[in-house]
């Protein structure tokens, strides 16, 4: 934990290394810890981990209580993990995407696309020999918190909410109200100064009576009074007392703090309220104020030392909107500025994204001149001076970027942006983490496209957007729901007349009723691919598709059509001139030859295929070839020819281990096919 605990609602309730108050309640959840639950003392022993519930309006200091609580007792356990179960605006977090993050920061990597229940059931089974302390904050229903909950009473969970879960059984609230009155002296002369506190004390508690104790009203009083060094408390004293009569004393010292900005400031305030996730950096402030990121940083600073933001503990500069402000700063903006401007500065912050990740994922493609030149002709805010600090930027920023993708979608009004913000996240992280990595955050973004794609009525994008889904699903092994979803694309591709999304998706249903065990349907379907292949003279995809039907009717153990179809194939390859291509077709064709019990042929056929192999410097294959001979030579009764390629395969395997050993002295960093997953339908202008 670092030295300062910061609330939920943005209140900071120690400094300098030091907890304020509260005393009370961290001995009573310390010794509830201890306490013997209900299961204990009808003599069965607990089921699940014990919960503790810490319960207070938003910036009362139940996050900060929760962070001293795990910092007291964290060297009782493995370790610590945090979740928080609500966005700013109070939308509860899906159980499964607080699963899956709980998971990644366990090392799990949970299949893309998998359901709620099997995501949770992947948790407890993760959890089940770790002595674990998770702290769940803002949590909004039971429901959330009974979901993560770990099947080992060794664990402890420790939730943060607005009020009761009812439904959690043995659960006894810790509920927070204000601060005792020693407590809030001392948060308010941490911010004001010690001097004006001191000097007049009577005026000091007239204030923290006015604040009722309320730590992150507190907070900005002390912000407030620490930016005007010759006010007098007195006066801020009676200026809060002025405001009795409208709302909570939050909203009243807010509004003292608010109407004391200047305009410019006043109104980047406002739209911080449109941040994605209440997580700001000075690229997102400057594009929603349209100032510059220098100016923007400089404005998120004074927030900070006002207590109108907290600085997130990163290694880039990054801000999050308090909850408990969030909601007066939404009826700000919504009162204070026209729609049309909202929608300008969601616009323009979009625009300011996509820019972002495209200067991120261009500098991954160092190899080519374009790109290069591309980066050249980026604004220098925009630009990463290294690979390594674009990937930072998008693993820090990943939650934020996520986040603008919902809501771009959501809004339903900034539909063409929203499209290209995704082909751009899609492509940038498939740049920097790979498609394995990636498939989680991917799948959440194809189903938006899909959403997006849907409501316009865009039929390519759909089929676009179903291909990638059902490519995710066949890979997690979901293969029905992925036949689904190809059949869908089919339908989508063949309404938007486009041959390539028309043609894979019959290709990959042909696929999925392969991996099904349908082999007559999957030939089938192979065939309808081939002859639309065939139609438009694309001979490469024609002779793999022989290739792939070949494979059907081996599987089906029609030896006759698969040997006819892999000779189509290796007609094809040679005509393509693919070497590589035709030694493998020819491998597979001495197999089936073999099946169907013609060993003099599959020898034959074999030996044709080890020179190709030879000619296409696939040495794998080779000696796979060779041991393949080998076998049939046995068989056929020659074992001292057997003996002959047994050794060549040997030969060949060793030469390859020791040009892979001196292969992985030589460090160079990864790459990742960038197209491997695209939505076609966005503009190709990058």
């Amino acid at each position: 934990m670092t030295d300062q605990a910061v609330d939920a609602g943005g209140t900071r309730l120690s400094g300098e290394g030091q907890f304020l108050g509260r005393t009370r309640e961290l001995k009573e959840l310390r010794a509830d810890i201890e306490r013997a639950g209900l299961d204990t003392l009808s003599g069965r022993k607990a089921p699940r981990a014990r919960v503790l519930l810490i319960a207070g309006r938003p910036g009362s200091g139940r996050t900060a209580l929760a962070e001293e609580l795990v910092r007291a007792v964290a060297d009782r356990y493995d370790g610590v993990l945090r979740a928080r179960l609500s966005e700013p605006d109070g939308t509860p977090v899906p159980i499964g995407d607080a699963a899956r993050e709980l998971l990644t920061v366990l090392g799990v990597q949970a299949p893309a696309g998998a359901a709620e229940d099997d995501l949770t059931a992947v948790l407890r089974e993760a959890l089940a020999d770790r002595r674990a302390l998770l702290l769940l904050d803002d949590a909004v229903t039971a429901e959330q918190v009974d979901a993560l909950l770990p099947d080992t009473p060794e664990c402890l969970v420790v939730a943060v909410s607005g009020g009761p879960l009812t439904g959690i059984a043995d659960v006894r609230p810790c509920t927070l109200g204000g601060l005792d009155t020693k407590s809030a002296l001392e948060l308010l002369s941490r911010h004001a100064g010690s001097v004006r506190i001191t000097v007049d004390p009577r005026a000091a508690e007239q204030l923290v009576e006015e604040c009722q104790g309320h730590p992150a009203a507190l907070m900005l009083a002390g912000g407030w009074l620490a930016a005007r060094p010759k006010a007098a408390v007195a006066d801020l004293a009676k200026q809060v007392h002025t405001e009795s009569d409208e709302g909570s004393p939050l909203s009243r010292v807010f509004k003292l703090v608010y109407t004391s900005l200047p305009a410019a400031a006043a109104r980047t305030l406002r739209l911080l309220s449109l941040a994605p996730a209440g997580l700001i950096d000075p690229h997102t402030a400057s594009a929603l104020a349209g100032c510059s990121v220098s100016g923007a940083r400089s404005t998120l600073d004074d927030f900070v030392a006002l207590g109108l933001l907290h600085a997130v503990d990163s290694p880039l500069p990054q801000y999050e909107v308090p909850g408990c402000l969030y909601p007066l700063l939404k009826a700000l903006a919504d009162s204070q500025d026209r729609p049309a401007e909202l929608q300008l500065a969601r616009a323009r912050m979009l625009e300011r994204t996509v820019r972002l990740l495209q200067s991120s994922r261009t500098i991954t493609e160092t190899d080519s001149p374009d790109a290069r030149e591309k980066l050249q002709g980026m604004p220098p805010s925009v630009r990463f001076p290294t690979p390594r600090a674009a990937e930072d930027w998008l693993r820090i920023r990943r939650p934020a970027l996520l986040a603008a993708v919902r809501l771009a979608v959501a809004d339903g009004e900034l539909d063409t942006l929203a499209r290209r913000l995704m082909s751009q996240l899609v492509r940038t992280m498939v740049a920097h983490f790979g498609m394995k990595a990636a498939a989680p955050d991917l799948y959440t973004v194809h189903g938006l496209v899909l959403d997006v794609a849907e409501r316009r009525a865009l039929p390519r994008e759909k089929a676009a957007a179903l291909l990638n889904l059902a490519d995710l699903d066949a890979q997690t092994g979901r293969t029905r729901e992925a036949l689904a979803r190809y059949r869908a694309a089919l339908d989508a591709g063949r309404e938007a007349n486009d041959p390539y999304a028309t043609g894979r998706a019959m290709e990959s249903v042909g696929g999925a009723h392969l991996e099904l065990g349908d082999y007559d349907r999957a030939a089938d379907w192979f065939g309808r691919a081939l002859a639309q292949r065939l139609a438009r003279d694309e001979r490469a995809e024609a002779a793999r598709l022989y290739g792939r039907i070949a494979a059907a009717h081996t599987y089906a153990g029609r030896y006759g059509e698969a040997v006819r179809n892999w000779r189509a194939a290796l007609a094809g390859h040679r005509k393509n001139g693919d070497v590589p291509a035709h030694a493998r077709a020819l491998s597979e064709l001495a197999r089936v030859q073999e099946y169907a019990g013609h060993p003099e042929e599959s020898l034959r056929t074999c030996q044709e295929a080890v020179e190709w192999a030879r000619r296409a410097e696939d040495v794998r294959l080779q000696s796979a070839l060779q041991l393949r001979l080998a076998d049939t030579l046995d068989r056929l009764g020659d074992p001292a020819a057997a003996q002959l390629h047994r050794g060549a395969a040997e030969r060949l395997l060793g030469e390859e281990l020791s040009q892979d050993e001196s292969a992985s002295e030589q460090v160079e960093e990864p790459k990742h096919d960038a197209d491997a997953c695209e939505i076609r339908s966005t503009s190709a202008e990058d």
